[in-house]
């Protein structure tokens, strides 16, 4: 996966690693069948511990530890998926203080994710995959000048 998504992507791409650093202008992936999750100490904890709405890895348990470890400046990104995973993840993110982006109907393939996300009503954003980019470069900048 991270050779597929590297081919598509300007910034580097990578498995996660137990211990493994999180470093800006990096993408991170959960390996198969385990669970990723951010440390306070932004490093990376990988765990096989019970599936989580029927999936390993979660992106509920994901993002509700990025809105541990960043507070208001996570930003949770809900893609194309089926079934509700990452809808626990992104009220966690918002009662922190963090944004939300869903993706859009029309440019998903399996709405299930964004809309059960778009459901729980901390969604900031609902937005066509091509237009996500740059809502996620301009949420980027404004903190860099905070």
């Amino acid at each position: 996966m991270p050779q597929i998504f590297g081919r598509r992507s300007n910034l580097p791409v990578y498995q996660a690693v137990e211990g493994m650093p999180v470093e800006p202008g990096h993408v991170y992936l959960a390996p198969p069948d385990r669970h990723m999750l951010i440390n306070g100490d932004t490093t990376v904890s990988l765990t096989q511990t019970e599936l989580v709405n029927f999936v390993r890895p979660s992106a509920d348990l994901m993002f509700e530890s990025v809105a541990a470890a960043y507070g208001e400046r996570a930003i949770a990104v809900v893609l194309t998926g089926t079934g509700k995973d990452g809808s626990m993840g992104v009220t966690a993110i918002k009662a922190r203080g963090g944004t939300v982006i869903a993706q859009d109907e029309e440019s998903s393939e399996f709405f299930g994710m964004p809309s059960a996300a778009i459901r729980t009503g901390t969604v900031d954003f609902v937005l066509s995959l091509d237009e996500i980019p740059a809502a996620l470069i301009t949420l980027l900048e404004g903190e860099v000048r905070d």
